[in-house]
């Protein structure tokens, strides 16, 4: 089939065609038919040659060219797409006066590819101008000789486009459209994850659910499906758009029914309250198909959140529980103080008693006997949801068990400040109960603290301070003199950061100078975890004992480093400016 024997018109019509039912630019067709068309021509005037294509946008006429760049005579290598400047204005002066001279912008690219500005681009046309040529144009200059980094565009006779050549054109033609309806897909669903969509089940891919979502396909995982449902070709179902991926195959659309933002948009959709911004959704943890816990707060004090939530008759959160196949809600008000949201998370357990420890975001929670099993929940359930919803680490003690082991700890600390202080029974006893649970405390706490302890006067505060302070020296020395016993150098006993049972701890572990030490590692310090085979394993860090962070121990570590000249502190300055800068911006 030769182009100039077809109606050049139906070029055109084709790609309206195509682009209405694809739903695509127009353009994009005809772009690829040029693309399509100008391979064809390469197979039958060679590869090697500079084939261009131009299809006119409204009559459909197909223009073929020949495009030739001038270059430097020593870099000249294809001689069928490059040529030198003597060449060129030979060329260009046998064609004169029919020359057209068309002056663009062309874009300057580096060598990553990236555009670094423009630069003029003169085309010399051995051809009439077409409407495609002035498009762009910035000026004409007829009297212009070519030079180096110009174009010299002749025009070639259209091809025949055998059975092959058609087939390759129709080939590219289909990859190019389904490139363009690739990236009008991604366009359109890139802004819309965190929202909820309604799809159509088209089938099922080992327990991956393909969904028909309009304008493309989706997949609903396994793992993203609530409990065993199934689901057969041309159910409706509702699902959360969770991530929108551009990958090599085209923009791939992941969709859940499990995650947690899915259960709070469904009730933003329900709640008006929330959707208006008067109740905030503050938390949500689920069990997915099985059970869920959603913590809110309201910012008008005439409106309950809970209610709220809940409905006239429940007909809110059974909408809610209707979609997500039965699964039970528990709607919890949030507070800002932890302790009291932690007990609100918990229910319908009661709790005794909370004691939380801020550093180590662990908290304790103490239920009577008869409460246990309804706290823990059925496997667990009930706390595990409540410490997701907290963000917490929750033990969970009841009072038996909490008076046992608060009773061994007072034992404990007793009988430490019986046989270092040498004290009598219920003296020790009368230190832990006002609070000291540790021989620094006693030796180095403010003399008034003890002042306060019932039958305790300066002399006696005096006194337990200062056979405190001779222990944890005797202490002190002791471990000194067996790390040197060990080999450990001056430069690491000096080392300002370390006490002698660190120095001991150290050289225990053949940590004995301050190279030694610098060349560690933070968490070979103060330990931490690793992935072996898929499991979290724990790290045992030299110096953990002594509560040594993660933090403090980088810190140690790089000023040895310091000392010893191996890191220049102004470098490092910089990058912790840098570090600041970074996180100011985020």
């Amino acid at each position: 089939m030769a182009i100039t024997s077809a109606n050049q018109l139906e070029l055109l019509q084709t790609a309206e065609a195509v682009a209405r039912e694809k739903m695509i630019d127009p353009g994009l067709v005809v772009e690829a038919m040029e693309e399509s068309l100008a391979r064809a021509a390469k197979s039958r005037y060679g590869a090697e040659m500079d084939i261009r294509v131009k299809i006119d946008r409204k009559t459909g006429k197909a223009t073929f060219t020949r495009v030739r760049s001038v270059v430097d005579e020593d870099v000249l290598e294809n001689y069928h797409a490059e040529m030198t400047a003597a060449q060129a204005a030979e060329m260009v002066g046998h064609a004169r006066p029919r020359v057209t001279v068309v002056a663009a912008t062309s874009p300057v690219r580096d060598e990553e590819g990236k555009v670094t500005g423009t630069r003029q681009l003169r085309h010399f046309l051995l051809r009439a101008p077409t409407e495609a040529d002035a498009k762009g144009m910035t000026g004409i200059d007829q009297a212009a000789e070519p030079e180096l980094g110009d174009e010299i565009v002749d025009e070639v006779p259209p091809v025949e486009l055998g059975r092959i050549a058609a087939q390759s054109a129709k080939q590219v033609i289909l990859q190019k459209v389904r490139e363009a309806e690739r990236d009008r897909q991604y366009e359109e669903f890139k802004d819309r994850a965190g929202t909820i969509i309604n799809a159509t089940v088209k089938r099922e891919e080992y327990g991956n659910v393909i969904v028909d979502v309009g304008a493309g396909e989706a997949i609903l995982r396994r793992n993203e499906k609530i409990g065993r449902e199934a689901y057969r070709p041309n159910d409706r179902i509702r699902c959360y758009i969770k991530e929108v991926r551009r990958e090599p195959r085209g923009p791939q659309i992941f969709l859940s029914r499990t995650a947690p933002e899915f259960m709070a948009a469904l009730f933003k959709m329900e709640v008006p309250e929330i959707y208006d911004g008067i109740i905030e959704i503050k938390a949500v943890a689920r069990d997915p198909g099985s059970r869920a816990k959603i913590a809110v707060v309201s910012y008008d004090n005439s409106i309950d959140p809970v209610g709220a939530c809940v409905g006239m008759r429940g007909s809110r959160v059974q909408a809610v529980v209707n979609e997500l196949q039965g699964e039970k809600i528990d709607i919890i008000p949030w507070n800002q103080d932890v302790p009291t949201f932690l007990v609100n998370a918990l229910q319908p357990a009661e709790v005794s008693k909370v004691v939380f420890d801020e550093e180590a975001e662990r908290v304790e929670v103490v239920v009577p006997e008869e409460q246990l099993s309804l706290a823990i929940g059925r496997r667990g359930q009930n706390v595990r949801l409540a410490s997701q919803l907290t963000g917490l680490n929750i033990d969970i003690l009841t009072e038996e068990e909490e008076s046992k082991r608060r009773q061994a700890e007072f034992e404990s600390r007793s009988k430490l400040f019986m046989d270092t202080l040498d004290l009598d029974e219920f003296f020790a006893q009368l230190l832990v109960a006002e609070g000291f649970t540790s021989l620094e405390e006693v030796a180095y706490v403010e003399l008034d603290e003890l002042l306060v302890i019932d039958g305790v006067d300066e002399g006696t505060a005096a006194e337990l301070q200062a056979r405190a302070r001779d222990y944890l020296e005797a202490q002190n020395k002791k471990a000194l003199d067996h790390a040197r016993e060990l080999g450990v150098e001056d430069s690491l006993v000096n080392f300002e950061g370390l006490t002698p049972q660190m120095i001991e701890a150290l050289a225990l572990d053949g940590v004995k100078t301050l190279e030694d030490f610098a060349t560690c590692a933070d968490w070979e310090l103060a330990g931490g975890w690793t992935t072996v085979n898929g499991e979290r394993v724990k790290d045992d860090g030299v110096l953990e004992k002594f509560d040594v962070s993660l933090e403090e121990a980088q810190n140690m570590v790089m000023t040895a480093r310091v000392m010893l000249g191996w890191v220049d502190p102004a470098e490092l300055m910089g990058e912790t400016e840098t570090e600041e800068d970074e996180e100011a911006e985020v």
